[in-house]
């Protein structure tokens, strides 16, 4: 067949056309996706000298960027942007990027900017360019000015002070109806368990609109406040020389409890990555091994770990309801069986060959201990209490700000050393445990862990403000993670507990003062003799005291091998 065929020619003249025809369609399938995204995204528009003089900025949402990093907006609607005098450059620039979610345009100048149709939570960032250079915002000393915009209803109430007092009325509620005679009330909480309530009422009033934390500053106060003393009076009372005349056996058990939360977590991501590697997966604040690191924190230390770690790891807020789902029932799973094997410890103790006579001289010295230490309060005691407190709080607050910014110069500000707050948690523990050594101690008899409980209390209801209850439970699946978690701890204390002869009741104490804390180790150490309870107290204390660095050792490792 020869070039200049008719047969050559209609062949060719029929792919033109068939060319033609697709490029129609692929020119209409790009314009629209081109009006799509200019309908759909927000509108960005530089405002001139004029407009700027008429803008009604009382009137109308506006931030000033540099000054504010956050704002909140009742309804969808438009925003104006606009920056602080000594951030506007001496000499003209040759572009400015304004970036709005997935929405980018480029500008001659910095001017004030108006965003139109915002309708959900989205960031914005402003960079200026000289000849390819990024230039620095001069007031602010940052290259890119950022801002998170969202659109949240406000709820009835706003004002922090009604807010508190409302969040103040409910942990009263329920600790009156926990700790109620009544046959109704015990039913009910020997099902759902008080601390459940404290996360879920608040995060109910704020599915409501009843409160909101969007409107509300009580989480930061009380994680720069109330979380730090916290830590410090649940540590100062740890009594080094009364855990030690424990017995080894006791230490072994507590400190195997502690390993096998910090192996277990990364270990049971490991196995269910092979499984199902989404529901352990995830990137920035909602990778799993972030979420995990709270449980890590809880299991080793109690509620004061666990905030440390929702912060120190930058887990997603809104996604918290998920672990704190995983902590409740994990915990009392296992809290179920070991009071279920309290009550049967004979049998435990005959199958682990335990001699149970350490058991009966651990009595006597710890009614010993409680009776030397133990005395009613008085109004100097809480004074004073207060003043060693928070003015350790406000010298790990001043210690942080210089340590944080110093290691973020020799590392990168995403290494946790780099975080003021991982400073401020460390000090505090720091400082508490040299308290103990003195005759700050003594304050442990007064009710300083009480008072701490308080604190930690207030804490989680504030942050149950921030739940999402429809996201805690999504995935169900996190539960089994949990599962396979507690199920390497149990195996690992059983392991060695047969292998030291250790009796079951240091198995079970060891466990909770891991797990539980102070809120649940003495209910256990109880469960086999009423003198016994503040064993628990002793190992819960040193939970709290290591807890913060065995629970970011688990972090780390969750991290390195989650998917």
């Amino acid at each position: 067949m020869q070039w200049g065929s008719p047969n050559t020619q209609s062949g060719l003249l029929g792919l033109f056309l068939l060319k033609h025809m697709y490029m129609k369609q692929l020119l209409f399938i790009l314009s629209f996706l081109l009006v799509s995204t200019v309908s759909f995204g927000q509108q960005i528009q530089a405002l001139s000298p004029d407009e700027e003089k008429t803008f009604d900025f009382a009137g109308e949402n506006s931030m000033a960027l540099g000054l504010e990093s956050k704002i909140m907006l009742d309804s969808e609607g438009d925003l104006l942007v606009y920056f602080i005098p000594g951030d506007y450059p001496l000499r003209d620039v040759d572009s400015v990027t304004v970036t709005v979610g997935k929405t980018k345009k480029r500008f001659d100048a910095l001017t004030p900017y108006l965003i139109k149709g915002i309708e959900k939570e989205v960031e914005i960032n402003v960079t200026m360019y000289e000849k390819g250079d990024t230039l620095e915002f001069h007031a602010s000393q940052a290259k890119t000015l950022s801002a998170t915009v969202k659109v949240e209803p406000k709820p009835w109430i706003t004002e922090d002070t009604v807010t508190f007092g409302l969040l103040a009325i409910v942990l009263a509620l329920i600790f009156f109806t926990a700790n109620s005679n009544n046959p109704g009330w015990k039913k009910f909480y020997g099902v759902i368990p008080a601390l459940l309530l404290c996360y879920l009422i608040p995060g109910l009033l704020s599915t409501l609109g009843v409160i909101s934390a969007e409107y509300s500053s009580l989480y930061t106060a009380a994680k720069n406040y109330l979380l730090p003393a916290a830590l410090i009076l649940m540590t100062v009372g740890i009594d080094f020389k009364g855990i030690i005349n424990l017995g080894p056996k006791a230490l072994i058990m507590f400190f195997t409890g502690t390993i096998g939360i910090v192996l277990g977590g990364p270990i049971a991501i490991w196995i269910y990555s092979l499984i199902s590697p989404e529901v352990v997966g995830g990137v920035g604040e909602e990778a799993t091994w972030r979420g995990m690191s709270t449980l890590a924190g809880s299991w080793i230390g109690g509620g004061a770990n666990q905030m440390a770690m929702l912060e120190l790891f930058d887990y997603k807020k809104s996604l918290f309801g998920k672990m704190i789902a995983v902590d409740i029932v994990v915990a009392q799973l296992w809290m179920i069986f070991l009071l279920w094997g309290a009550a049967r410890h004979k049998m435990f103790d005959k199958w682990l060959k335990a001699d149970g006579s350490a058991i009966e001289d651990l009595k006597k010295r710890m009614e010993n201990y409680e009776a030397q230490n133990s005395r009613k309060p008085e109004l100097k005691d809480y004074m004073l209490m207060l003043g060693i407190t928070f003015g350790l709080v406000s010298f790990a607050h001043w210690a942080s700000t210089h340590l944080g910014p110093f290691f973020e110069s020799l590392t990168s500000s995403t290494n946790p050393m780099a975080s003021e707050f991982f400073w401020l948690v460390v000090l505090c523990t720091i400082g508490a445990l040299i308290y103990s050594a003195t005759k700050v101690r003594k304050f442990e008899g007064a009710g300083a862990s009480k008072l701490g409980s308080v604190f930690i209390y207030i804490l989680v209801a504030v942050i149950g403000m921030k739940m999402d209850l429809q996201l805690a439970v999504e995935e169900p699946e996190l539960i089994l993670v949990g599962i396979i978690w507690m199920l390497f701890h149990a195996l690992l204390l059983f392991a060695v507990a047969k292998w030291i002869r250790a009796p079951f009741f240091f198995l079970a104490v060891g466990s909770k003062a891991n797990v539980g804390g102070a809120a649940s180790a003495p209910v256990v150490a109880a469960a086999f003799h009423p003198s016994l309870a503040s064993v628990g107290v002793l190992l819960a204390v040193l939970g709290y005291a290591i807890g913060s660095v065995a629970a970011i050792a688990c972090a780390w490792m969750m991290g390195a091998v989650a998917p």
